[in-house]
């Protein structure tokens, strides 16, 4: 299926999770914050956070700077 990943379309396997396809694009576990079509979702629930067709992902790093 297709979704969006920071703006990029993205093939995915159908039925994929979360979890596995931030996996499959190399996201650290650590250090990002993941929305899903707007809303934040939790580490803890990637993995039981299924995706649909034209999903929008956005993977967040926190950036210091002074």
């Amino acid at each position: 299926m297709n979704v969006v990943i920071n703006g990029k379309p993205r093939q995915v396997a159908d039925g994929a999770d979360l979890a596995a396809v931030l996996a499959e694009f190399g996201v650290p576990e650590r250090g990002v914050a993941v929305a899903v079509d707007g809303a934040v979702v939790p580490r803890a629930s990637w993995p039981g956070t299924e995706l649909h067709p034209g999903a929008t992902i956005e993977v967040l790093t926190a950036v210091q700077g002074g």
